[in-house]
């Protein structure tokens, strides 16, 4: 069934139609005592971006054209910030700054995988992040299948001493991506619990949802500062070759190599800019992407798509003729795909982000990060005290047009780089994307630029501009439980 947009009627991509919504932008948002109000500046934001906003999508096209993949500490990565700087200041943001932290860097190096009996056959694999290597020789061993992380976990100590580890789970595809937090637990714990068990290494089953055979990295949980053993995704047509041979009875051996390596010395940062306020400039509306990536794509949809939507949001409400009342700051955050939170992974943006900022985090306002590609946005949720409140209200008239509902729960997952933020106090929101396709590419050589698709890039874009114009320019109280005064003021 092909999908529905909700688009506003004739808005052609063409650059003079966007020079003509923003001249109206300018007429309508003077600052007379009966200009419009915020949801209708809101609305003229949303329309503007809807015509085909370049800025997201030229931002997206240099940064992986010239960047390629940017593994957090790698040179590319480290580049991507400095050009990223200037790009801001080019854009005509503020206080732009880069902010460096240390971290372990990890590097993947060459890496193979054999069946070696009951027949000879390649496998498809991928080390998975910060895993070690193996001996240089490779390693090799008896595969032990487990359906799900909790059947590896029922599994006696030392029942795996000398083999390998395998499960085998399967992702479910759902709109919210839901089935990513139920399957990725086998992919963080995964080593640990094989080497509590003697396994030599261990295996899983990509987490992904497509059939292809292509293999999604992604990182492993430290256990005592360490990944404890070599760890590798399979693809699932392979994972399903091992099942089905495993099915007939036969053991499975399998043999693997891993030239990981590690770089102790490296470091990541975030890339800040601002909107300043024109009232009260140290409340911050904080929006945040990771402009790292994983090493096999160039990072396209996750999650330089993320980078490029919240610039050209906050992009679009610079140039209005007037300034919010609060300020935005987007932040372009670092080393989220290699999340260490203690040595020798170091630390990640979004800890190092409020190490740096916590004086100021009395005075976040609300934050928000895009981190899911570029499919549609299809709902909005807000902290529980402004959910019936009249700013809702107001969000929901502005955004209905595109196709975005209001969701009657409080965010559920704001974000990995956000989420220390809000562990600190910051209240979160969320704009749900569609995630059917997301976790067909995610991780995958697979991200690239060609899957990133501009109306809905454009839809991310307008509705991500009108929910921050709203909350800039109003006085809500996002902490508050009952969310007084959430009814945007008038300018």
């Amino acid at each position: 069934m092909p999908r529905l947009f909700f688009f506003p009627a004739v808005l052609p991509r063409t650059a003079g139609v966007l020079t003509l919504v923003l001249v109206c932008l300018g007429a309508a948002g003077a600052r007379a005592a009966d200009g419009p109000t915020p949801d209708v500046v809101a609305a003229q934001l949303r329309d503007a971006a809807m015509a085909g906003h370049d800025i997201a999508y030229s931002w997206v096209s240099d940064l992986t054209t010239r960047f390629g993949p940017r593994p957090a500490g790698s040179a590319n990565e480290q580049q991507a910030a400095v050009w990223a700087a200037a790009r801001l200041k080019e854009l005509g943001f503020e206080n732009v700054r880069i902010e460096s932290f240390p971290i372990t860097a990890w590097v993947r190096g060459s890496e193979s995988g054999q069946l070696i009996a009951p027949s000879a056959q390649p496998l498809v694999i991928a080390a998975l992040g910060e895993s070690p290597p193996t001996p240089a020789t490779g390693l090799e061993g008896e595969v032990v299948i487990f359906p799900t992380l909790s059947d590896l976990k029922a599994a006696p100590s030392g029942s795996l001493t000398g083999r390998i580890a395998m499960v085998a789970q399967r992702m479910v595809r759902a709109q919210d991506g839901a089935g990513y937090n139920a399957a990725v637990p086998a992919r963080t714990d995964g080593p640990r619990e094989a080497a509590q068990r003697g396994a030599i290494a261990y295996l899983l089953r990509s987490v992904g949802t497509d059939s292809h055979r292509l293999v999604h990295t992604g990182t492993a949980r430290y256990t005592d500062g360490r990944v404890p053993v070599p760890a590798f995704a399979l693809s699932a047509p392979d994972a399903d070759q091992i099942e089905r041979i495993a099915a007939l009875g036969q053991a499975v051996r399998v043999r693997l190599f891993s030239g990981a390596s590690y770089v102790p010395d490296a470091h990541s940062q975030n890339v800040i800019a601002e909107v300043r306020g024109r009232e009260r400039p140290a409340e911050v509306v904080l929006l945040g992407a990771h402009l790292d990536s994983w090493d096999q794509g160039t990072g396209a949809i996750d999650d330089g798509a993320g980078t490029a939507i919240i610039t050209a949001a906050a992009k679009l409400i610079r140039d209005l003729p007037h300034r919010p009342r609060r300020t935005v700051r987007v932040v372009l955050f670092g080393s989220e795909e290699i999340a260490q939170p203690t040595p020798p992974g170091g630390t990640f943006g979004g800890h190092s982000y409020v190490a740096n900022h916590r004086a100021e985090l009395a005075s976040h306002v609300l934050t928000g990060e895009s981190d899911l590609g570029t499919d549609r946005v299809y709902s909005f949720a807000l902290p529980g005290g402004a959910l019936q409140s009249g700013f809702a209200k107001t969000l929901l008239r502005v955004l209905t047009p595109i196709g975005v509902m209001a969701s009657d729960r409080p965010p559920d997952d704001v974000g990995a780089d956000v989420t220390p933020v809000v562990e600190a106090g910051v209240p979160g929101f969320q704009l749900s994307q569609d995630a059917m396709s997301y976790f067909d590419i995610h991780h995958t050589p697979d991200d690239t630029l060609d899957k990133v698709d501009r109306a809905q890039l454009d839809q991310n874009v307008a509705a991500w501009a009108a929910l921050v114009w709203l909350v800039a320019d109003s006085d809500v109280d996002f902490r508050s439980p009952a969310a007084p005064g959430a009814t945007p003021a008038k300018p």
